[in-house]
């Protein structure tokens, strides 16, 4: 067993772990957050998106040793208190869901996306970030998969929130 810390939606968290344990196991086992969902567990399917240290990753394929002393955010961590965070109330407000068993992964991802394109970082659509359009958008959240099919609603929520940050 190796002993980690890290900091969990704000709170600092220590556990034990076996060196071979997911980050989204231990998330899930071990601390009881229960946003991050285990879909394919294979890092295909994006249901498990969290982020750390601001980075959206796949806490699948994660070991929890290696986030030893960073910051995990999950779906839960996301909001103000009570108030929602923007892209969490954009969903609702533009039906980007529908069973929900993704939306945690697909937030915390939006999340990520949204301060990378802030950034300036490329994408397979733009060599230099510019307005974020429906392309753009559905490149950059391509990991993430909806069973469902409520990609319309995501990107317009996705839409929705960067034209906010524009202003």
């Amino acid at each position: 067993m190796t002993e980690i810390r890290m900091r969990v939606n704000g709170a600092a968290e220590s556990l034990d772990v076996e060196p071979w344990v997911s980050l989204l196991d231990a998330l899930r086992d071990r601390l009881g957050v229960t946003g991050p969902k285990k879909g394919c567990d294979q890092g295909a399917c994006g249901a498990c998106t969290v982020l750390a240290d601001g980075v959206r990753i796949n806490a699948c394929l994660a070991l929890a040793v290696q986030y030893d002393g960073k910051e995990i955010t999950t779906v839960e961590g996301l909001a103000y208190g009570e108030e929602l965070h923007p892209l969490q109330a954009a969903f609702i407000r533009h039906d980007g869901l529908q069973c929900g068993y993704c939306t945690p992964g697909q937030l915390c991802s939006a999340v990520a996306m949204l301060a990378e394109h802030r950034a300036g970082m490329p994408s397979a659509v733009t060599e230099r970030p510019g307005e974020l359009d429906e392309a753009e958008i559905r490149e950059r959240m391509s990991g993430n998969l909806c069973r469902c099919g409520a990609y319309n609603g995501i990107v317009d929520a996705i839409k929705d929130v960067a034209a906010q940050e524009a202003r």
